[in-house]
């Protein structure tokens, strides 16, 4: 059996990475982690949650994951909002597709844009919520 969550998260990264929108803004800088020495902005994988919801003949769950966006422009927050508003159009509704799982819904809940505490970084977080079906 194939992780949904795993799929998920691979299937996120290819829709990012393959965005005209979020590639103009950072390039293919979407990461699992992040890579010493890091050129801003860029997009990493944050937490995430899963509430398994079975039903009748069906292995269902809605993933919770997070997004961070994270630019640095003099404690500017706007490259980092441009960065949150080309994700969410990339993400939102989207009819993405999982090798071996089916994804049901993706949505984009929530944008949250602040300056992180060096007073230079700027952070987004973006909040994606996910019906997913186990095969």
């Amino acid at each position: 059996m194939a992780s949904v969550s795993l799929e998920l998260q691979k299937a996120i990264y290819e829709a990012l990475t393959s965005d005209d929108a979020v590639s103009a803004l950072v390039g293919d800088r979407v990461y699992d982690g992040t890579p010493s020495n890091q050129q801003f902005p860029y997009i990493t994988f944050g937490p995430n949650d899963r509430i398994l919801e079975d039903l009748e003949c069906i292995s269902a769950s809605t993933e919770t994951l997070q997004l961070d966006v994270w630019s640095r422009d003099q404690g500017r927050l706007g490259p980092c909002k441009a960065v949150c508003d080309a994700v969410r159009n990339a993400l939102h509704l989207a009819g993405l597709e999982l090798q071996v799982n089916a994804l049901v819904r993706i949505r984009v809940d929530r944008v949250r844009v602040f300056k992180d505490s060096d007073g230079v970084t700027a952070h987004g977080v973006v909040t994606i919520e996910a019906d997913l079906e186990e095969v």
